[in-house]
């Protein structure tokens, strides 16, 4: 009886050692169901803000998102920001609707394959750029006609901080020509733009900026110099702050900036020198903006400016003090709908009173902003408008006003290859100097075919017509290929 009883001891012990190994065995084919066999991607970053304002103070750029630009090889039209002192607008080419995915929405470790990944510097991500490319540039006016072949090498890059709070981000971008055939000016670039994001609390974000910039002025501008054979180098510092604070459906922005901009000389026919430090001056501008947030998506707002200009020299060379005091304002609305539409636009007015008394004020109405619009996935439009005074150096004339009109197209042909096609307008407005009006036409179209992740081949083609009565009409037509070699 006693090893009767005893018997179902070794039953129960059976029963427990496999519901154990059950329990064990079932732990971790558990934990493989809910792990991934791709990692998980980082949180996303938030939708680009669409005023200039809240683009240039909220935005956080990923690091892990900037693709450098090809740098185009036959000067297409670019899309020209804004110049007011909040605005700091995407690229050009920002793509705002991508392509979806695979349908189970596996990723794969790499990401894009045709995306740089770029080098990660400490706690920053570098992604730099080389471009080597060759165009062909056709000038036609009165009669005559000049062509060049020319080799345009172009840097790029940009660094950006991977920080858990505030961010720094610098890009850099540089072009040098050199003509290889035929006459004609060559073209230089250099522009280097900082900006420093500092996340003082959850409602308040300041911003620190600082650049420069270097560029031929155009043969086609009204202040260059006739007959020269190389038109003056123009150098713009530029320095600024802005503090950007949310009180509920208030949003307040105030900001300053001073610029410096100072004019090498000109190098005329016969290779003398032509200087032109009398047109060198500095000016500061203040800028508030007050919106009201109506809804997520639209925000109306109001914004004022007042700026000072003052030159090095109180009289230029033909005894004008151009030294002015501009005021400014305007009312616009900003639109977010997500990665189908957003924009800026705004209507104002905006004067410039100069010292000489000889000198007329210098006003107009003004219309600035950008929209980009994404109809399709894979196709993009960005459409920008852009009003600005500028003044002359021809006596007794004040200025003029300069009205422009941008667009491009973009669309992914396959997620390898990218076409372009833009165009701009642009109205110089000599009402105030009794002169006739210029105008500008640039149409242009290009492709860019992404090779692998470190290589691309760009191709670009582009016609400029400047026409104003009086005089001849004058056309430039470029063309160029090239390789852009990525990192």
């Amino acid at each position: 009886m006693e090893r009767g009883a005893l018997s179902p001891c070794p039953t129960r012990r059976l029963a427990g050692l496999l519901l154990a190994g059950t329990v064990l065995v079932s732990a971790p084919a558990f934990a493989q169901q809910n792990t991934s066999a791709f990692p998980a991607p980082l949180a996303g970053q938030q939708a680009a803000a669409t005023d200039p304002l809240s683009t240039a103070t909220t935005e956080t750029i990923d690091p892990a998102a900037i693709t450098p630009d090809a740098t185009t090889t036959a000067s297409t039209p670019a899309i020209t920001d804004e110049g007011d002192t909040f605005a700091r607008t995407g690229r050009e080419t920002e793509q705002m609707n991508a392509r979806e995915g695979s349908v189970d929405g596996a990723r794969s470790n790499f990401g894009n394959p045709y995306e740089p990944t770029g080098i990660r510097v400490g706690s920053f991500i570098l992604r730099p750029s080389i471009s080597q490319n060759l165009g062909h540039e056709k000038n036609s006016s009165g009669g005559v006609t000049t062509r060049r072949t020319y080799s345009q090498t172009g840097l790029r890059g940009s660094l950006v901080s991977d920080w858990s709070r505030h961010q720094l981000s610098v890009e850099a971008e540089g072009i040098y020509q050199r003509n290889i055939s035929g006459t004609g000016e060559t073209e230089p670039r250099l522009r280097l733009d900082t900006d420093l994001r500092l996340d003082l609390s959850d409602s308040t974000i300041a911003n620190i900026t600082a650049g420069y910039d270097f560029e031929r002025e155009s043969s086609s501008d009204p202040n260059a110099i006739n007959g020269a054979t190389a038109q003056s180098g123009v150098h713009t510092y530029s320095a600024g702050a802005r503090v950007t604070r949310d009180f509920g459906l208030i949003r307040g922005t105030i900001g300053a900036e001073v610029e410096r901009r100072t004019y090498g000389s000109a190098t005329l026919a016969d290779g003398s020198q032509l200087v032109l430090s009398d047109r060198n001056y500095t000016e500061g501008t203040l800028t508030g903006r007050v919106g009201y947030e109506l809804s997520p998506a639209l925000i109306p707002y109001l914004e004022a400016s007042v700026g000072r200009s003052s030159y090095d020299d109180k009289y230029d060379s033909l005894g004008y003090e151009r030294s002015a005091t501009t005021l400014g304002g305007r009312a616009g609305v900003e639109l977010d709908l997500g990665e189908k539409l957003r924009g800026d636009l705004g209507l104002g007015y905006e004067r410039a009173r100069f010292d000489d008394t000889r000198l007329v004020t210098l006003d107009a109405l003004t219309l600035d902003g950008t929209v980009q619009w994404s109809p399709q996935r894979g196709t993009d439009l960005r459409l920008g408008l852009a009003t600005e005074l500028e003044p002359s150096t021809a006596a007794g004339q004040s200025g003029y006003v300069s009205y422009e009109a941008t667009s491009e197209l973009t669309h992914e042909l396959r997620e390898n290859l990218v076409a372009r096609l833009s165009a701009a307008y642009t109205l110089r407005d000599f009402k105030n100097a009794g002169n006739p009006n210029q105008t500008i036409y640039l149409v242009g179209t290009g492709i860019t075919w992404n090779i692998n992740r470190w290589l691309a081949m760009t191709g670009d083609v582009s016609y400029e017509l400047t026409r104003q009565r009086g005089t001849s009409d004058t056309g430039v037509t470029r063309a160029g290929i090239g390789l852009v070699l990525r990192r």
